[in-house]
């Protein structure tokens, strides 16, 4: 590899399945050292010891997103470790069940939380480290769910039901909160940027992939995306091949947002 991230400390959310486990695998291979942030505690030290074994260097740091006294100590524990912060993923997210209008109050509620709350935590506790490197690069993760519309043949092709309106709703108040920090961030040297998922196939997209006719109407390519696809482009905007960018929102979606 060409050590793209040599000497830098990034924080993956998420980082132990997916998107997020590529991305920490990807980051340590280019020279980071990766600090792996997630609840699961045994898929977490599972991808810690895997790239161990690889001769990379990566610590797993149990972390609740949703919790900002957790997200802080999970901050300053990786700060303690490795004496700095460079590169913040927020890759961590989801989305509950049920349809609008029938979701639940509960689950928007969490499903809010996750996804923008955990961005916002994240951001605001790494903000004053990534100061104090004299500046550094914040990767949201969105999703294709934050700008495409709906209609009954979207939903009905292959049994695809859509995502949940709080699932939606939430990345794209991702995108709006990361050129609002790109904004504040500018002068400081932080760059923030965000990429935009399709299809890419993680384990809990199982029931739905790969290319079920939905994916087949709405995607120009043949093809599903790969957890190493994202892990990429994320490479990219961390590392200082991106260093004129900021404020973006990247699809990655083989055509999916693009096609008529």
């Amino acid at each position: 590899m060409s050590g793209k991230l040599a000497g830098k400390v990034a924080i993956v959310t998420g980082g132990n399945s997916g998107i997020g486990e590529a991305t920490a695998h990807c980051f340590a291979r280019e020279g980071a050292r990766v600090a792996i942030m997630a609840r699961r505690e045994t898929e977490g030290l599972k991808v810690q010891e895997a790239i161990r074994s690889e001769g990379g260097d990566a610590t797993f740091i149990c972390c609740d997103v949703t919790d900002s006294k957790a997200v802080g100590g999970a901050v300053d524990e990786a700060v303690s470790k490795y004496g700095a912060v460079n590169v913040l993923i927020n890759n961590a997210g989801g989305g509950s069940g049920g349809l609008f209008p029938d979701e639940a109050d509960d689950t928007f509620d969490a499903t809010m939380r996750l996804n923008v709350y955990g961005t916002f935590y994240m951001c605001k506790a790494v903000w004053p480290h990534l100061e104090k490197a004299g500046g550094g690069a914040i990767v949201n993760v969105s999703s294709a769910a934050a700008v495409i519309a709906h209609n009954k043949s979207s939903f009905d092709a292959g049994g695809a039901i859509g995502p949940p309106s709080a699932y939606a709703a939430s990345k794209a108040a991702i995108e709006a909160f990361t050129r609002y920090i790109a904004a504040k961030g500018g002068h400081l040297n932080i760059r923030v940027n965000c990429i935009r998922p399709g299809q890419i196939l993680v384990p809990n997209m199982g029931k739905v992939h790969p290319m079920n006719a939905y994916y087949n109407m709405r995607q120009m390519l043949n093809y599903p995306g790969q957890p190493e696809d994202a892990a990429n482009l994320l490479l990219f905007l961390a590392s200082e091949d991106s260093r004129y960018m900021t404020a973006e929102i990247i699809d990655l979606d083989g055509g999916y947002g693009a096609k008529v």
